[in-house]
C-alpha cells in the first residue's frame, strides 16, 4: 500500500477491507457530532456552488440567442464547453488533491469558480462567455472530484447520508440559479451581470470551506494517486460501469438544465417566466429527492433496486415532455424531479459504496467525471442541433428516454456479489 493510500486507510477506521467486517465504532460525543454537522454544512455550500454557473444559462437562453445572434446550436455550447471541461479537467484534480492535500484541493476548485464567474460580467462577447465558462468547467472538475475522497475520509459511515447532503447542494444551487437568473438580469438591465452575480455564492463557499478545516479534518490528507489519465482504473469492469452510468446521468442533467425550460416555452406554450419558473420546481423537487431517497434506502449493499426505479421515473418524465409539454406538464416534472433527483444521489455514491477505501474512490469517481463529463457535453449539442433541424424538441426528448432506459443494462450488473468479485480482481 502506498504512503498515500496508508494514511487514508488509517484516517477513515470506519472503512473495512473487502470481505471483512468492520468493528462497531463508539457513538460519537456531542462535541464531535457539532464537528460533522459543521463539516457537512461546509460540503453542502461547497457543492452549492458546482451548478449555478451552468444553471443560469437555461432561462436566459432567449436574450443570449438574440443578443449575440446565435444558434440553438451554438447557444448549447455554453452548457457543452462546462461539462466537457468538467471531464477533461477531472483527471487534474488527482494532481491538485496530491500536491495540495484535499483541503486546500477543494478550496482551489472553489477560488477558479469565483474568478471565471465574475469575469462572465466583463462584457457579452461570445468569445468571453466561452472562455469563462471553460474555466469554470475546471474549477468545477478540480472540486467535484476531489468531493467522493472527502466523503470516503471523514464520512465513510454515513456515506449514502452524506452524499445525499452535498448532491443536495448541487441542486439548490442549480434551482436557485435557474429561478433567480432572469430576474437578476431584468434587475441588473444585464445577462452578463446576471451571470456573474453567482460569484458572490461562490466566495461565501471559500469562506465556509475554509472556516471548516478543524472540523473537516482534511489538511494531511492527500488526494487520490495518479495525476493523469494513465492513473486510472481502465481495466477495471467495475469502473466502467460505474462510468457509463454516470455518463447517462450527467448527459441527461446537462440537457435538464439547458433545454426543458426552453422546451416548455416553444412546445408547451408557457411564458419564458413560467418556463423558468417550472424548472426551479423541478429541480427544488430533485433536491428533495436527493436527500429523501437516501434516507427511505439506508445505507443498504445493493443498490440496484433504488437505481432502477429512479432511472424509469427518469424516463417517464422525459417522455412525457417530449410528447405532452403542455398536458400534464406538473406529472413530468414530479416525475423528473423525484426520478432524476434520487437517480442523481445514487450515482454519486456509487464510487464511494464500490471502493475499497478513499485512494480508490477518488480513482473510480475522477474516471467517472473524466469520461462521463467527456460523453455528457455532447448531449445537450445534439439535442440544440435536433431543435434547429426539426424545429420542435419531440425527437429529441424521444431519443433521451430511449438513452435513460439503456442505464439498466450496467446498472443489473451491479450486484454485491459481482461488486466484491471485482474488487478482488482489481486487487
Amino acid at each position: 500500500m502506498s504512503e498515500t493510500e496508508d494514511r487514508l486507510s488509517s484516517a477513515s477506521p470506519a472503512v473495512a477491507a473487502p470481505g471483512r467486517r468492520s468493528e462497531p465504532s463508539a457513538p460519537p460525543s456531542g462535541q464531535e457530532r457539532a464537528a460533522l454537522g459543521f463539516a457537512a454544512v461546509a460540503l453542502f455550500v461547497a457543492a452549492a456552488n458546482l451548478r449555478p454557473a451552468i444553471a443560469a444559462v437555461s432561462p436566459l437562453v432567449d436574450r443570449i440567442r438574440a443578443d449575440l445572434d446565435l444558434s440553438a446550436t451554438a447557444v448549447a455550447l455554453l452548457t457543452t464547453i462546462p461539462t466537457l471541461a468538467m471531464g477533461l479537467c477531472a483527471p487534474l484534480a488527482a494532481s491538485v488533491g496530491r500536491r495540495w492535500g484535499l483541503q486546500r484541493g477543494v478550496l482551489i476548485g472553489l477560488v477558479v469558480v469565483a474568478v471565471a464567474t465574475a469575469a462572465r460580467g466583463l462584457g457579452g462577447a461570445t468569445w468571453l462567455q466561452l472562455c469563462c465558462a471553460a474555466v469554470v468547467g475546471a474549477g468545477i472538475a478540480i472540486s467535484q472530484t476531489l468531493l467522493p475522497a472527502v466523503v470516503k475520509t471523514r464520512f465513510a459511515d454515513r456515506a449514502g447520508l452524506v452524499t445525499g447532503i452535498y448532491t443536495a447542494g448541487l441542486g439548490l444551487g442549480g434551482a436557485v440559479a435557474a429561478g433567480a437568473s432572469a430576474p437578476l438580469a431584468d434587475a441588473l438591465d444585464s445577462w452578463p451581470a446576471a451571470l456573474a452575480s453567482w460569484a458572490v455564492l461562490a466566495v461565501a463557499g471559500i469562506v465556509l470551506w475554509s472556516a471548516a478545516k478543524g472540523q473537516l479534518r482534511l489538511a494531511h490528507i492527500d488526494g487520490p494517486k495518479g495525476p493523469a489519465t494513465t492513473g486510472l482504473p481502465w481495466r477495471s469492469g467495475l469502473a466502467w460501469r460505474i462510468t457509463a452510468i454516470s455518463a447517462g446521468n450527467s448527459a441527461l442533467y446537462y440537457c435538464e438544465l439547458a433545454w426543458i425550460a426552453p422546451l416548455l416555452h416553444d412546445d408547451g406554450g408557457l411564458s419564458e417566466a413560467r418556463a423558468g419558473f417550472m424548472l426551479t420546481v423541478m429541480i427544488s423537487i430533485q433536491v428533495v429527492a436527493m436527500l429523501g431517497v437516501p434516507v427511505l434506502l439506508g445505507e443498504r449493499e445493493d443498490k440496484r433496486l433504488g437505481l432502477a426505479v429512479t432511472t424509469v421515473l427518469t424516463a417517464v418524465g422525459f417522455l412525457g415532455f417530449a410528447f405532452s409539454p403542455g398536458t400534464g406538464t406538473w406529472l413530468w416534472v414530479l416525475a423528473m424531479g423525484v426520478g432524476h433527483g434520487g437517480l442523481f444521489t445514487l450515482v454519486l455514491t456509487l464510487p464511494v459504496s464500490a471502493s475499497r477505501d478513499a485512494a480508490q474512490a477518488g480513482r473510480f469517481a475522477a474516471m467517472a467525471f473524466f469520461v462521463g463529463y467527456a460523453c455528457a457535453a455532447v448531449g445537450p449539442v445534439v439535442v440544440g442541433g435536433l431543435r434547429d433541424a426539426t424545429g420542435d424538441y419531440r425527437l429529441a426528448f424521444g431519443l433521451l428516454t430511449a438513452a435513460t432506459l439503456l442505464m439498466l443494462l450496467p446498472i443489473a450488473r451491479l450486484s454485491p456479489r459481482r461488486i466484491e468479485k471485482d474488487r478482488r480482481a482489481d486487487a
